[in-house]
């Protein structure tokens, strides 16, 4: 379902080996971990895109330390996939999300980021999914028509690219952060929750219709050193304070498109 990245191309990828090609003989190597990275130069920034390490490496700990665990299983109950669903996951960071669901039923998982740091962690951690590194907000390296559902966990929100690889009938989760999501953070700051879900919908009513619309909660009791690591993966962390145990509010607005 791959396809050729390099402007003007597109055409279809295949593998052989540890590579994978076109007609045209552009090719990209398989990491040894298993991801393809297919960010060309032009659609890029800086030379490491995305999410640094320490970020990653702090969503991890998060993860493992079950505290997303509740905004998982309420995102599996709201969306119901099955094993013969095609995912994609637009923004997967470390895979947690997708590599999650894919371990509890079975789908066809793939998964795009910009960060090749995010992309490698998750192949290492979900090798049954297809982990690619890209630049979802300008190219979704899909043909058109490939998924059944796609993922957007506050992540990238291609509206007319998701419309493009999404199959007839397929369905659309975005997962945005609520307007009490760590609210207790932004207290310190006098910083108020903003309501995303308009203008998430907004962005998508070109070409996707609004079909749900649940919140998912979670509130967690977390020592300094998971307080900290809330902080590095929002890229916040405190300049002037030191930071302490805290009960913190994890949470999303899930809208559900078709």
């Amino acid at each position: 379902m791959l396809v050729c990245p390099v402007r003007g191309c597109g055409l279809p990828l295949t593998r052989t080996g540890c590579r994978v090609a076109c007609e045209r003989a552009h090719s990209f190597d398989v990491a040894r971990s298993g991801y393809i990275n297919l960010l060309q130069p032009q659609d890029r920034r800086s030379t490491t895109p995305g999410d640094p390490a320490e970020a990653v490496a702090a969503r991890r700990r998060l993860h493992e330390r079950g505290v997303t665990r509740p905004l998982l299983d309420a995102i599996a109950a709201f969306l119901a996939p099955d094993s013969r669903d095609v995912v994609l996951d637009a923004g997967c960071g470390d895979g947690f999300y997708l590599g999650s669901l894919e371990q509890s039923t079975g789908f066809s998982a793939h998964g795009v980021d910009i960060s090749v740091r995010a992309v490698n962690a998750a192949a290492k951690r979900y090798p049954r999914c297809q982990w690619i590194v890209a630049n979802a907000d300008r190219l979704i390296p899909y043909e058109s028509g490939s998924f059944s559902i796609i993922l957007s966990i506050t992540g990238r929100m291609n509206a007319a690219e998701f419309r493009r690889v999404a199959r007839p009938g397929g369905r659309l989760l975005a997962a945005v952060p609520a307007p009490d999501d760590l609210k207790e953070l932004r207290s310190r700051t006098e910083e108020q929750g903003r309501d995303r879900a308009p203008s998430t919908i907004e962005t998508f009513a070109p070409h996707w219709s609004l079909i749900g619309r649940r919140r998912a909660a979670a509130i967690a009791d977390l020592d300094a050193a998971a307080v900290q690591d809330v902080l590095l993966s929002i890229y916040r962390p405190f300049r002037r304070e030191p930071v302490h145990a805290m009960r913190l509010t994890f949470s999303l607005d899930l809208l559900l498109f078709a």
